[in-house]
């Protein structure tokens, strides 16, 4: 396939957009008591299911691997799936959108120190001044001069969130060498289920909440939706369509500009979390995303 760049960032441009509302009606569902594991292990096989229906009516030959393709696909599911929902919805559970995605989005800067350091690629000089700003905008972001700073277990979770998020990409980058996006994507998220299914068993999950109305929180408090509902919503377009756009954007884009282009999240995920539910980032947060966001911007250039 000859590389095609426009449609690349393209690809990784819509999925922002849905990971970034996804963010939204995952706080509210978090909101109605369900847990952030059980939320995961919800996500990843609904996920699961879809995309293998998908693989079985399009390409079935593509659901078949070969023994040496365990170990990324293992790594893939439980490190850059199962991991990195997770940590991001215990981040978001406990601490502002915003600020979540801000400091898990210093994942790109990573995936450029990996192939610094461990592939042995050429880093320009400027990765250095992005990781600085990066470092500066998160002490900013977090406040760390002031005794009512962010829940730091939420700002420990992102940080966990923006570790596995820079594996996933580097996973998936290596992944889509040999197989599609959607048979890559149908049996990483296998194993992130049943890592899930280890820790959060099904038979603990309360079934009986899903019936149950929930407010939509904030301006749209008036307005309720069953929780099955936003669960399904969270599964197809906030899971399924977007990790389909992330893996297959990376046969047109490497990891690092796949990684950078998606910090378009956190900015998009700020609009909707303030249009949405009325979350506010005071003015020193705000210039400490700015910062962060810019080192991170000054990072596509390094690879």
């Amino acid at each position: 396939m000859v590389p095609r760049p426009a449609l690349g960032y393209a690809m990784v441009a819509v999925a922002a957009a849905l990971f970034a509302v996804n963010g939204t009606v995952s706080k509210i569902i978090l909101g109605s008591g369900i847990d952030s594991g059980q939320l995961t292990a919800v996500r990843c096989a609904g996920a699961l299911l879809g995309l293998t229906v998908i693989a079985a009516i399009m390409r079935p030959a593509s659901l078949r691997i070969r023994s040496d393709e365990l170990p990324l696909l293992v790594a893939l599911g439980v490190v850059g799936l199962a991991l990195v929902q997770w940590s991001y919805f215990y981040a978001i559970h406990r601490v502002a959108i915003g600020i979540a995605l801000v400091i898990q989005f210093v994942g790109p800067i990573l995936v450029a120190l990996w192939a610094r350091f461990v592939y042995g690629e050429r880093v320009r000089d400027r990765v250095w001044i992005a990781l600085a700003l990066a470092l500066i905008g998160l002490v900013l972001i977090v406040e760390l001069w002031q005794a009512g700073r962010p829940d730091s277990a939420g700002l420990a979770a992102a940080a966990l969130a923006a570790i596995t998020y820079a594996a996933y990409i580097l996973l998936a980058e290596r992944g889509v060498r040999r197989r599609d996006p959607i048979s890559l994507s149908a049996w990483g998220f296998l194993f992130a289920t049943l890592f899930w299914s280890l820790l959060a068993p099904w038979w603990r999950f309360p079934a009986g909440r899903v019936d149950d109305h929930v407010s939509l929180l904030g301006h749209l408090a008036s307005s309720q939706l069953p929780i099955w509902a936003l669960m399904s919503w969270m599964v197809l377009f906030g899971t399924i369509i977007p990790f389909v756009l992330i893996v297959g954007s990376l046969r047109h884009l490497s990891a690092t500009r796949t990684g950078v282009t998606a910090m378009l999240e956190p900015v998009l995920a700020i609009v909707v979390a303030w249009a949405w539910l009325g979350e506010s980032l005071d003015l020193t947060q705000l210039s400490g995303a700015a910062v962060t966001l810019a080192g991170i911007s000054l990072a596509q250039t390094s690879r």
